[in-house]
């Protein structure tokens, strides 16, 4: 082979290798974390999670553990879901259900059950834990504890203490800790917790983010994980830079000194000396008072790195990673990073607002969620003999959440009472809808009515 053959053969394998890429660059991320493998879609299968095993789900849940516990954004993120979603709690009131004759002693006595449940179990500050738990774990599992006195009491259960024995890995009905129909995923048979199987009936787990047949839930910030990392690595570089450059006063510049003249300078200038506690040597120091006059001899400079300082640029970089963190959440910026300087609340909180939908979605889930396990409350306190046995039956737990939307009171109170005199709205509802308790009004307006007889 000749020479030019050769240097036209290298020159091709050159262009071939400069041009070639590789096919799985498309499945790791720029630091070069392999991503977790997808169900295949074109076998008609359903699509699997991130997590195929329990150990890949603990990492992931430990990944956005520490985000929840250490990243000020993810913390910020969290903190005002539970804000908007739970609120000061919603209420929950006994009512008759439709098509039955209201029974006013039985829904007396159902809500006398549910206001006990409520303050026995902490009910409003367990909503706020069960927002925090289910958007930083992906899923929140709440255990039944009967009781002799009817009133059920419920604790939470750790994710990671649900989990399949080793003895039934083998069990494809059995996985993720979860025991279902072997035929049907989302009917729910048993959890196993810490070893041990528990009914369906006694665990209520709200998972989030996946779809009805994947068994366990995704952390919310899990797409958004290395987002949260760069915008609070970028903030820390910020902050470094501008410590180191705004820490140093001035730069002289001694254009024909020595080591040693510009040592005899700094010595001849200073107003004392610090030493080192490690080093053992001392360094010269000079304070410079606010007003300072340098006069510098020739041959001598002063630089000021301050000057050149211009942190804009990277706040746009952390404005933009802040955005994609927000638009994961539909929440405006602001509610992400505290800063309303570029936003109107009264724009973006109002009834036809993405961020106000999306809240009213994640109340109206919290609700029936809610609903469901009081009613599995009240079938207890019947076994008990606390109701009768058909007491659901006959009447229903509704649930009210607080406003989201940005309120015109006046408006409201005009509209609810043209529904009040329509009889489409009780006085009850009414009263729960601007946040003030039925029972304690009528008794305060009772006692008036009564002050007011007795005067006459």
């Amino acid at each position: 082979m000749s020479n030019h053959d050769s240097s036209t053969l290298a020159e091709a394998f050159d262009n071939l290798w400069s041009h070639f890429v590789d096919p799985a660059d498309a499945l790791a991320d720029d630091d070069g974390t392999a991503w977790l493998a997808l169900g295949r879609g074109s076998s008609g299968g359903a699509a699997q999670p991130p997590a195929a095993t329990e150990t890949q789900l603990d990492a992931i849940r430990a990944e956005c553990r520490a985000l929840a516990a250490i990243n000020e954004f993810a913390i910020n993120g969290h903190e005002n879901r539970i804000s908007y979603v739970v609120g000061t709690g919603h209420a929950y009131r006994a009512v008759a259900r439709r098509g039955t004759e209201p029974n006013a002693p039985l829904i007396a006595q159902v809500q006398a059950v549910l206001d006990e449940f409520v303050r026995v179990n902490r009910w409003h500050a367990r909503q706020q834990e069960i927002v925090r738990r289910r958007d930083r774990d992906g899923e929140a599992f709440l255990r039944l504890f009967p009781s002799g006195d009817g009133v059920a009491r419920v604790r939470f259960v750790e994710p990671d203490q649900v989990r399949t024995p080793a003895a039934e890995a083998h069990d494809p009905a059995a996985t993720f800790g979860i025991r279902t129909a072997p035929e049907d995923v989302e009917h729910v048979l048993a959890y196993c917790i810490d070893g041990r199987w528990v009914e369906a009936a006694d665990v209520q787990h709200r998972k989030a983010n996946v779809d009805a047949n994947v068994k366990r839930g995704l952390p919310l910030f899990y797409p958004v994980r290395k987002n949260l990392r760069r915008a609070e690595k970028l903030l820390r570089n910020m902050s470094i830079v501008a410590e180191i450059q705004s820490a140093i006063a001035l730069i002289r510049k001694h254009k024909s000194g020595t080591q040693s003249s510009v040592q005899r300078f700094v010595e001849g200038q200073a107003d004392g000396n610090v030493p080192s506690a490690t080093t053992g040597r001392t360094t010269p120091i000079r304070r410079y008072a606010p007003g300072t006059i340098l006069d510098a001899f020739a041959g001598t400079e002063y630089e000021f790195p301050t000057v050149g300082l211009d942190v804009s640029r990277y706040v746009a970089v952390l404005a933009a990673e802040l955005r994609a963190i927000a638009s994961r959440l539909v929440m405006p910026e602001f509610m992400l990073t505290s800063d309303a300087s570029n936003a109107n609340y009264a724009s973006t909180m109002v009834a036809e607002g993405p961020a106000v939908r999306m809240f009213q979605r994640l109340q109206h889930e919290m609700l029936e969620d809610d609903r469901e396990l009081l009613g599995r409350v009240m079938d207890h306190a019947a076994h008990a003999g606390r109701l009768p046995e058909d007491a659901m039956d006959r009447v229903k737990i509704q649930g009210i959440p607080p406003s989201l939307a940005v309120r015109d009171r006046l408006k409201e109170t005009r509209a609810d009472e043209i529904l009040l005199r329509c009889g489409a709205l009780s006085r009850e509802t009414m009263a729960l809808r601007h946040g003030l308790d039925p029972e304690q009004e009528r008794v305060l307006i009772g006692r008036k009515e009564t002050a007011g007889a007795s005067d006459e």
